[in-house]
């Protein structure tokens, strides 16, 4: 008996390997591994201040070491009430837009991250005026701007007014879509990716019934995936946005 013990130990650790090897690649399925949650090595996420607009606005944009080349796009990404900037700087969405050549800017709204309330955005003159001097003061031209929930506030009275300086406009459940009607929405010619979360049953399908009147429009929908669809789904969220960007290019 005391022979065989050892060799019924080894046998035991070598059955405990082989079942760890089989179910590894199950595990990985049911677990794989987010797509760019943070920054890789070779970018770099910069803070600055547009000072030329009154108050001064934070933003962050992010730098690689590919420099943007021909055809490659300014992205221009606000968020919503919960967030600022610093959302797409740690998902990772900045540094994975400069991974790709394309010039990334995430800014922080009036009175949220780092910028300063200001009652200049209490209309939606303002907030229009708002976004022409961010593109001024940033250089962005016909950027594709990124507007999630809260943001749609300032974002969609620019696309119906100044569709011509987008390059591309991606709504993800955007607030005030029923404020316009559906030929305003029908004049406007810029590319857009409607996206949003099947869980997200109020303003994502509320968004959907309203921006489906865009000519140029297709619809992304994230399984599994709430209101902050691309907190709940990055690596779905990145895959839909960089497909949609290949497309303008």
């Amino acid at each position: 008996m005391s022979r065989s013990r050892p060799a019924l130990l080894a046998l035991g650790a070598l059955l405990a390997c082989a079942l760890a090897l089989l179910l590894l690649p199950a595990a990985l399925r049911r677990h794989p591994p987010a797509l760019h949650r943070g920054p890789p090595a070779n970018s770099t996420v910069r803070r600055g201040t547009a000072a030329g607009t009154d108050p001064a606005v934070a933003y962050r944009e992010a730098t690689g070491l590919r420099a943007p080349g021909p055809g490659r796009l300014d992205v221009l990404l606000l968020h919503g009430q919960a967030f600022s900037s610093a959302t797409w700087e740690a998902l990772g969405t900045l540094a994975l837009l400069a991974g790709e050549g394309h010039r990334a800017v995430a800014i922080d709204l009036p009175g949220y991250g780092d910028s300063p309330p200001t009652g200049t955005v209490a209309t939606q003159q303002g907030r229009v005026a708002f976004l022409e001097h961010i593109l001024e003061e940033l250089g962005l031209r016909r950027p594709v701007l990124i507007s999630p929930s809260m943001s749609g506030r300032f974002a969609l009275p620019f696309l119906l007014l100044h569709g011509d300086r987008l390059a591309g406009f991606v709504p993800i459940a955007p607030v005030g879509t029923r404020d316009y009607a559906v030929g305003q929405y029908r004049r406007v010619q810029t590319p857009t990716l409607i996206l949003y979360g099947d869980r997200d049953t109020h303003l994502g399908h509320q968004a959907l019934q309203n921006l489906r009147h865009l000519p140029r429009h297709r619809v992304a929908v994230l399984p599994g995936a709430g209101h902050a669809c691309y907190l709940d789904k990055p690596g779905d969220f990145h895959r839909a946005l960089l497909g949609f960007l290949g497309q303008l290019q």
